[in-house]
Order: C-alpha cells, then sequence, then structure tokens
C-alpha cells in the first residue's frame, strides 16, 4: 500500500489530505491518469510529484510503501 498526499486545490477536489492506495508498479503518470479519471482532476501535467520526499518524474516507478506527494504550483504576492 501506498499514502498518497494532496495539497491545495486537490486536497479541496479530493475532499482528503491522503488516500491509502495499492499503487505499486505504476509510474507517476499512471497513478495521475488513474487518479484524473476516478477524481474528475484536471492540470494535474504541472502538478510537482514527490516520492519519500523526493522530486520524482513522471516515469518513475511507485514502490511498496512510497509515499506519493502532489503539490501543485502556488502563486502569491
Amino acid at each position: 500500500m501506498n499514502k498518497v498526499l494532496f495539497f491545495a486545490h486537490l486536497r479541496d477536489a479530493i475532499g482528503e489530505d491522503f488516500l491509502q492506495m495499492d499503487a505499486v508498479g505504476k509510474t507517476v503518470a499512471q497513478l495521475k491518469a488513474e487518479l484524473m479519471e476516478k477524481y474528475h482532476l484536471s492540470r494535474l501535467e504541472t502538478v510537482m510529484t514527490a516520492i519519500n520526499e523526493e522530486f520524482a518524474s513522471n516515469d518513475e516507478v511507485i514502490r511498496e510503501g512510497d509515499e506519493i506527494a502532489f503539490i501543485p504550483p502556488v502563486s502569491g504576492g
């Protein structure tokens, strides 16, 4: 199992801070596609992804116990 964390507007869209799900063997891109379909999310292509608190590319493969975080870009002033 994996813990998948959501921040900012993604947290609002999902309705949870995190989900426990089985993402083992999937790439980050595959997980993003699954979440976009299941939760009707858009704009995940601009979201930064971290695995175990280290930034990860879309082709990184998720392993058992990995914690995945989706971090949308933020703006401020």
